[in-house]
Parts: C-alpha cells; sequence; structure tokens
C-alpha cells in the first residue's frame, strides 16, 4: 500500500469519529476548563475540527513559522458552537484528502520545518509530520472526551463502545 492511500484511508476514520465528537459539544463551554493548568475547551474542539489542515499544509507548504517575527499569526475566528465546528471539519478534511490525493509517496518523502521566531524547532519528512499530525489529533480528540465526561455531556463511541454509545467499528 502506498503512503498517500494509508493516510487518506486514516483521514477518513479520524474525520468520522472526530465528527462524533463534535456532535456532542455543549454550547456555551468554550471557556470551560478542568483545572487551571488545562487549556479551555473551546480551543480544544477547535483544534480537533481544523487539525485536518495540518495535513495539508504539510504538503502544500514547506514550514511554517508558529512565532514570525513580523507578529503575524494564522489565528481565525473561534467556532463556538457544534455546528460551527463541525463547519469548520466539513472544509479541513476536504483540503486534506485534496492535497493527500494530489501528491506522491515520493514527496512525503521530502523535508518539511516547523520553525519559532524564524528558528528551526523541528524538520522531519512530510510523511513523518503527517503521522504526527494524525497521532496529535487523536490524542486531543480523546482529551475532548474527557472534558465532555466532566462537563456532563455524551461521550460518543470511538475506538470501541462507550457508556453512552454502544456502536462498535
Amino acid at each position: 500500500m502506498k503512503l498517500t492511500e494509508f493516510f487518506l484511508t486514516e483521514l477518513d476514520r479520524e474525520v468520522e469519529r472526530s465528527r462524533r465528537a463534535l456532535e456532542q459539544v455543549p454550547d456555551g463551554k468554550y471557556n470551560w476548563k478542568p483545572h487551571d493548568k488545562s487549556m479551555i475547551f473551546g480551543y480544544l474542539a477547535d483544534m480537533v475540527a481544523t487539525m485536518p489542515s495540518w495535513v495539508a499544509m504539510a504538503i502544500t507548504r514547506d514550514e511554517l513559522d508558529v512565532a514570525p517575527t513580523d507578529g503575524s499569526t494564522m489565528k481565525q475566528p473561534p467556532n463556538e458552537t457544534s455546528g460551527a465546528l463541525l463547519k469548520a471539519l466539513d472544509k479541513a478534511a476536504p483540503d486534506a484528502r485534496s492535497a493527500l490525493e494530489k501528491t506522491t509517496d515520493d514527496y512525503l518523502m521530502t523535508p518539511w520545518r516547523l520553525l519559532a521566531g524564524g528558528k528551526v524547532v523541528m524538520e522531519a519528512p512530510r510523511h513523518v509530520v503527517i503521522q504526527d499530525t494524525l497521532n496529535h489529533w487523536s490524542h486531543h480528540r480523546g482529551q475532548m472526551t474527557v472534558y465532555l465526561r466532566l462537563m456532563g455531556a455524551k461521550v460518543p463511541a470511538l475506538y470501541g463502545p462507550s457508556a453512552d454509545d454502544n456502536r462498535f467499528e
């Protein structure tokens, strides 16, 4: 199996799992967090909704500076409702799919860089960046489901049944 085929299959599976989690986002909880050191729920859910865009970026750009010296940022307005989060996912996922469909396994072997203030903090082949992104996405979605439980919202079945959802895939 080609890397591109593998990543497309993984993307499809993870998009559906993310959709199930984002459908459970309760209104009015954007700024909620379980602990002072924790990330706010809305930011976490927003990452789960938009993280497929990181896959596209690893293919369509050679690098990303997360703290550019000119002060510009990639900040977007927050998606504060389940509906807005699902729309963000519905935009990010096809962009990732399209980038994967248009690339080659050879290109995925080429380097990609993450910078902070113009300094390289990570350099790796694109396929490693994409795999790390998928793992990072799964991690944050899992974190999000813990927040859902703590807020009293339903937790969807993702990799097996949950107390709220007996579906198993």
